[in-house]
C-alpha cells in the first residue's frame, strides 16, 4: 500500500508540474495579441506584445522574431512556442521594455527565398539573390516599415532574429534592408555568404548554432560568419560542441543575449 500511495503522490505532482507549465506558457502567451497586417489582397497574421506600462508619449524598441519552419501555419499561435516566454518574462519585461513582433508564415511558404532540398540530412540549401523576397517576407518588411513610422517606436533600435528557417529569414531581411535593423541574431540557420558584404560592417550580429545539429549543417553558420569577417565585420559566434538542432534553447539561456541585443543602436 505505501508504495502504490508514493506512485499516486508522483502522478498527482506529475500532473500539477505539467498544468502549471502550461498555465505559465499560457499566461505569456496571453501578453501577446493577435495581429493582421493587410496589403490589398494579402494578410500577414502576427501576434504582438506591447511594453509593461505602455506609454504612448514615449519611445521604444522593436524586436521582430522569426519562427522556424515546424510553427509555419494559420492558427496565429504556433508561432509563439519558441522565444515568447524569452520576452515576455517578468524581468525582462521590466529590464528591457520593447514591442514585440512575431508573424506567423503559412505552411507552403517560407522566410528566406531559398532552394531547399530534403532529401538528405542535413538538408540542403541554396539562397539566390536576384529574385524577389517570399511573400511572407515582403509583407514583414512593410510590416516593419510601418512600425518604424510610428511616434512611440525608436526607430533606431529595432532589432530582428530568429531560429532555422527564421535564421534564414534573419540574414535575408538585413541584406533586403540595409541599414534599417541596429542588431540581429541568427539561431541555426543559414544564407548567401555573398550578401554579408551589405550589411557586414553596419549589422552587429550574433550567430548561434549545434555542432551535433543534423538538419542545418553548422558550417552554414560558420560560412556566413567567416564571410562577415571577410568583408570587414565584427560578429558573436557560438558554437554549442553538445547540441543539435535544438540549439535554441542553449541561445535563449544565454544571460548577455538581450543586455546585448538592445545596447545596439543605430547611429
Amino acid at each position: 500500500m505505501k508504495k502504490s500511495y508514493k506512485n499516486y503522490k508522483l502522478y498527482f505532482f506529475t500532473l500539477l508540474l505539467v498544468f502549471c507549465t502550461g498555465l505559465s506558457f499560457g499566461q505569456k502567451e496571453e501578453l501577446y495579441d493577435f495581429k493582421l497586417f493587410v496589403d490589398k489582397l494579402d494578410t500577414l497574421q502576427y501576434r504582438m506584445m506591447m511594453p509593461k506600462d505602455f506609454d504612448a508619449s514615449k519611445q521604444y524598441p522593436v524586436v521582430l522574431f522569426l519562427h522556424g519552419a515546424g510553427e509555419r501555419g494559420s492558427d496565429n499561435k504556433a508561432q509563439l512556442v519558441h522565444g515568447s516566454k524569452l520576452f515576455a518574462s517578468e524581468d525582462n519585461r521590466t529590464n528591457f521594455p520593447a514591442i514585440v513582433i512575431f508573424p506567423q508564415c503559412p505552411k507552403n511558404s517560407y522566410w528566406a527565398n531559398a532552394t531547399v532540398d530534403r532529401t538528405s540530412r542535413p538538408i540542403k540549401l541554396e539562397f539566390p539573390l536576384d529574385i524577389a523576397p517570399t511573400k511572407p517576407l515582403e509583407l514583414v518588411m512593410e510590416l516593419m516599415d510601418n512600425m518604424a513610422a510610428k511616434p512611440y517606436v525608436d526607430a533606431s533600435k529595432i532589432y530582428v532574429g530568429g531560429l532555422s528557417m527564421g535564421g534564414m529569414g534573419t540574414f535575408e531581411i538585413v541584406y533586403r534592408k540595409p541599414g534599417f535593423f541596429a542588431a540581429a541574431f541568427s539561431i541555426c540557420g543559414a544564407g548567401n555568404p555573398e550578401a554579408t558584404k551589405v550589411y557586414a560592417k553596419t549589422t552587429p550580429f550574433w550567430v548561434f548554432h549545434g555542432a551535433n545539429d543534423d538538419v542545418v549543417n553548422p558550417q552554414s553558420s560558420v560560412k556566413m560568419i567567416d564571410a562577415i569577417l571577410e568583408h570587414g565585420g565584427k560578429p558573436n559566434f557560438i558554437l554549442y560542441a553538445k547540441d543539435n538542432h535544438n540549439s535554441w534553447d542553449s541561445a535563449f539561456a544565454e544571460p548577455d543575449l538581450l543586455p546585448w541585443l538592445f545596447s545596439n543602436k543605430k547611429l
